[in-house]
């Protein structure tokens, strides 16, 4: 049985929201805006995640329909817009294995997001960007 991965969660919600609002997701998202600093830094005007950033809550790297995290890298495969949420299934690999996965993404404001899914388990995350 495989267990469930936050970051996969949000990749795919990102990844629904890139579909109606791709110039508005595009960018750097964690958990906890005071841990921007910990977690991303820019390359040669790239984002990327520092050495360490899943001991500092992690996040996710949004570019168009790719959407990388600290584990796995997501690709979106395709988007569902309802009006309020966008339902986004993407497939995402871990480096061994390639998974398709289904979420939620609601907007709550210019630089806030809330990713969800049902299963394999229900979960809930909220999500900041960060200014880079």
């Amino acid at each position: 049985m495989r267990t469930f991965n936050p970051l996969v969660l949000l990749v795919l919600l990102v990844t629904q929201s890139a579909s109606t609002h791709a110039a508005d997701l595009n960018g750097a998202w964690t958990v906890d805006a005071s841990a921007c600093g910990e977690v991303f830094t820019k390359e040669n005007n790239k984002l990327a995640f520092k050495q360490d950033a899943d001991l500092h809550a992690g996040g996710l790297i949004v570019q168009g329909k790719q959407i990388t995290g600290t584990f796995q890298k997501c690709t979106v495969k395709s988007l569902h817009d309802d009006g309020s949420d966008v339902r986004v299934i993407a497939s995402c690999s871990d480096g061994v294995a390639v998974s398709d996965v289904a979420f939620d993404v609601k907007i709550s404001g210019e630089n806030r997001m809330t990713l969800s899914s049902k299963e394999p388990v229900p979960v809930e995350m909220r999500y900041v960007r960060c200014s880079m």
